[in-house]
């Protein structure tokens, strides 16, 4: 429980009027289901009609905000992430896991375990892994042969990390993520399809966060590659030989096909899909449901299947809409050649 006068300095914002109650907030909510000691963020002016009618003893708007709204207004610089500061403050502090190894895990030979790991119930370790301070094996999971898993990072329930596969430090992978599963390779030989061996490893570099049941096949040979800082949804496949840029965004279904090439900072919605082989430049932004199908360099935003920029496959839209009535026109002037009269 906070004084909204107290949360507005916490956040840094300003009330849009100091001539208010200190009224008391009691928790976060959002603008659809606020009550009236809640405080609720505007992020989208999308919302806004929602915003007039919300019951919220409060709202975090942009500085330049200028509505008139039943909630107590709190400008500040970036609403959502004012919100995430207060969504921390109301909430209970994060579990945080004791270091030490469940008798129940299972430990081979040679394993490098730094100081204050965490290793749960049921974890295997195989042979030669190592596993550096403060990181947190979860339960069931399994580190492979030769594996090396950074510092201060944190594996869910049942992830995989496969023989030889690299995670960096700070690394978070949730529940069902597996890295190092063999990449998609077959040869039709002698009217059969023959497995061709995958022999490289999976390396995701330091800040990276993967989301539940995303995998990513291990190279062929050489390594597939996500580099720092990129957050990757749930439900990403991600095939042999791909190397993502720093930084990037890969949101919930996409699927990329082998040997891609991603740029830095680039954004791809949720179920992108793909070519292989393909290279995408830095700053590339593409939206859901569209399918990359060649070379991308230039930054901006795309859309469609295949992928074209933004503004063209706009025009694509409004003129496949419009077909209806220029194929009636032209049945029209059709029918009204081929009659009679027009004879």
């Amino acid at each position: 429980m906070i004084g909204v006068k107290e949360l507005a300095s916490f956040v840094g914002g300003t009330l849009a009027t100091e001539q208010i109650e200190d009224l008391s907030i009691h928790g976060v909510a959002s603008i659809s289901e606020a009550g009236p000691n809640d405080i609720t963020f505007l992020g989208n002016p999308k919302y806004l009609p929602a915003l007039r009618s919300c019951r919220a003893g409060a709202v975090l708007v942009a500085l330049d905000f200028s509505e008139s709204v039943n909630p107590i207004v709190i400008r500040v610089e970036n609403p959502s992430v004012a919100f995430a500061q207060l969504v921390e403050r109301f909430t209970p502090e994060p579990i945080v896991f004791a270091p030490g190894i469940h008798p129940s895990a299972v430990i081979g030979a040679d394993v490098e375990l730094g100081d204050n790991v965490c290793v749960q119930a049921n974890v295997v370790i195989e042979p030669g892994a190592k596993i550096g301070a403060g990181s947190v094996i979860g339960a069931l999971s399994y580190i492979g042969h030769g594996a090396r898993i950074g510092v201060g990072t944190l594996l869910h329930s049942r992830v995989t990390v496969g023989e030889r596969c690299v995670v960096g430090d700070r690394v978070i992978l949730h529940s069902g993520v597996v890295l190092g599963s063999d990449g998609f390779g077959f040869e039709l030989v002698a009217g059969r399809h023959s497995k061709i061996r995958q022999v490289g490893i999976v390396q995701v570099d330091d800040d990276v966060e993967i989301g539940a049941n995303t995998t990513i096949d291990r190279a062929r040979f050489g390594r597939t590659w996500i580099q720092e800082g990129t957050k990757i949804d749930n439900l990403v496949q991600i095939a042999h030989n791909v190397v993502i840029g720093k930084h990037c965004l890969i949101v919930a279904q996409v699927g990329i096909a082998g040997s891609v090439r991603l740029g830095n900072y680039v954004t791809l919605a949720g179920q992108v899909g793909v070519a292989g082989h393909l290279e995408v430049g830095d700053g590339v932004v593409v939206s859901a449901q569209s399918g990359i199908s060649k070379n991308t360099p230039t930054a901006g935003l795309y859309m469609g299947t295949p992928m074209v920029p933004a503004a063209e496959y706009r025009d694509q839209v409004v003129h496949v809409r419009r077909l209806p009535k220029l194929i009636a026109r032209v049945e029209a002037l059709e029918n009204k050649q081929a009659s009679p009269e027009s004879l």
